[in-house]
């Protein structure tokens, strides 16, 4: 394989560049993330469109990732229950050194070849499911050995990799090979790498939960009540679809039924 993300940087002598050279070089090279990740939209389309069908199932997406990668995935998993009102073992991570130790990034658990599989059988990982392994280089050795024991236990797999004709590339039954080229500092695959991960990531949430019913219009409708500003953005939402122009009586009726989307239906059944 050839490791396109160890490759030297297009640029030399950033320590003598200026603020002004350095965020116009760096925003140049960051323009390249989307046109990359159009070059993979089949296979991420091909990815989406397993993962509505394994959810409308019965089953679960699970995410095993290390370093930038793994802790990204985490980011996007956790704000899908408030957002969509789903389940929180929904859309689930594993994360070398777990998820406790987010923030001290233990980079040397991303070579535990035993950990993620052991992770995924203590969630229960069963063929319904599908699990996605997250990698810039294609060969995380944590997030490799897992693939390689789901596809010893017919569980469906993908990936999400910056290296072409990866070692998981060559495990996953869904490949998504977003080729984003040499970072801005040689090998630091949290700049580009990164952000193309971050981007895929809310591509495959968002347009999961649209294809779920979770979405009406383009408004979250089974948004969680959790705060104020939530309140008052579904009060209006309610408002808006149904037609009530008394705020305090759609309240009530938002209150009453705990989403927008149930307050809604039951509103359409009463007229």
């Amino acid at each position: 394989m050839t490791r396109i993300t160890e490759q030297a940087s297009n640029y030399r002598h950033l320590e003598k560049m200026s603020v002004e050279e350095l965020t116009k070089n760096l925003n140049k090279e960051d323009q390249s993330v989307p046109l990359a990740i159009e070059k993979a939209l089949p296979q991420l389309n091909t990815l989406i469109n397993s993962i509505v069908s394994k959810i409308e199932n019965g089953g679960r997406l699970f995410y095993v990732g290390a370093g930038s990668g793994g802790r990204l995935s985490v980011l996007d998993v956790i704000e899908l229950p408030t957002t969509f009102g789903v389940s929180s073992d929904l859309f689930n991570v594993i994360l070398a050194g777990g998820k406790e130790h987010l923030i001290e990034a233990p980079e040397e658990k991303e070579d535990d070849v035993n950990a993620a599989w052991m992770m995924l059988q203590e969630k229960n990982v069963s063929a319904k499911d599908i699990v996605i392994g997250i990698s810039a280089s294609g060969t995380t050795p944590f997030v490799l050995s897992a693939l390689t024991e789901c596809k010893k236990h017919q569980i469906s797999t993908a990936c999400i990799v910056s290296n072409p004709d990866s070692p998981i590339a060559e495990q996953a039954d869904i490949p998504v090979e977003v080729i984003t080229g040499p970072e801005f500092i040689t090998g630091s695959t949290r700049m580009k790498c990164g952000t193309a991960q971050k981007i895929i990531f809310d591509m495959i949430s968002t347009t999961t939960m649209i294809k779920l019913g979770r979405v009406l219009d383009n408004q979250m409708v089974n948004v969680k009540l959790i705060n104020d500003k939530i309140v008052d953005r579904a009060v209006k939402m309610l408002m808006k679809n149904t037609g009530l122009e008394d705020y305090n009586q759609a309240k009530e009726l938002l209150l009453e039924h705990g989403s927008v989307k149930k307050a809604l239906d039951m509103f359409n059944m009463e007229k």
